[in-house]
């Protein structure tokens, strides 16, 4: 274990990190199972005193998507959290892109499994598009929050930048996401869509609070083996670049 050297983010552009390639993969690979998996189902719980409760599957794992993206900016900075939220923003425009093409590629007559493809894999171009978008400005608001608070905060009380940073990037997400996906759709009112709309980043942010202590391992455990710890004094919080 190494002792966490601190450092500014504009010393640590040729840096090189044990386990940044490592959880630039598992950001990525949350956020794509997250959307191919988990966003077209709902499920519903039973909860006391309310009944069923019906809720999108995704924002079971959806959620660690922001958690990795807070681990990425408190440990390497908001220049490395950047590149990989363009990375994620790319490998989701790729997954809309492959699914189109593949659903709409005509089926081998011994081959009966299209509408089960269709259902699945069809993507609405409207909710992709807010997808995108939504994910895009969410994660920014997020790194760039958890970033600035870093430095005026000196590095402590760490819970109040995860939570903080997740009150505003999930609040980004959801107001671009929902009434860009679905004000004016077919069953959806405009109650029904600030109704949903609000109770998404609740859960999203009491997710955040949840894992809070699993968090704090990770940043732990990150900054030792790494031995740094990146603050972002003159950094450019520019959204409009990938390079370090």
């Amino acid at each position: 274990m190494g002792v966490e050297r601190v450092v500014a983010s504009r010393d640590m552009e040729h840096g090189a990190f044990r386990w940044f390639d490592f959880v630039m993969a598992a950001f990525v690979t949350i956020l794509l199972l997250s959307n191919v998996i988990g966003a077209g189902k709902v499920a519903v719980i039973t909860l006391p005193l309310v009944g069923q409760w019906p809720f999108g599957a995704g924002i079971l794992f959806f959620p660690l998507s922001y958690v990795i993206g807070d681990v990425l900016t408190e440990v390497y900075g908001y220049a490395r959290a950047r590149r990989v939220i363009w990375a994620g923003t790319a490998a989701v425009l790729f997954m809309a892109f492959m699914s189109y093409v593949v659903v709409a590629l005509p089926p081998a007559p011994s081959w009966t499994n299209q509408a089960a493809y269709e259902v699945i894999f069809g993507q609405v171009p409207r909710i992709v598009l807010a997808s995108v978008c939504a994910f895009w400005a969410g994660e920014f608001a997020n790194a760039y929050v958890m970033a600035r608070m870093k430095v005026w905060t000196g590095g402590r009380h760490l819970w109040s930048r995860t939570i903080g940073s997740t009150l505003v990037g999930q609040g980004v997400d959801s107001l671009i996401f929902y009434p860009l996906a679905f004000w004016g759709a077919v069953g959806w009112t405009p109650h029904l869509v600030v109704v949903v709309l609000f109770t998404q980043w609740a859960l999203k942010v009491g997710w955040e609070v949840l894992l809070t202590p699993v968090t704090y391992l990770i940043v732990g455990f990150l900054k030792r083996t790494e031995g740094v710890d990146v603050f972002d004094e003159g950094t450019d919080f520019t959204p409009f670049r990938a390079r370090v």
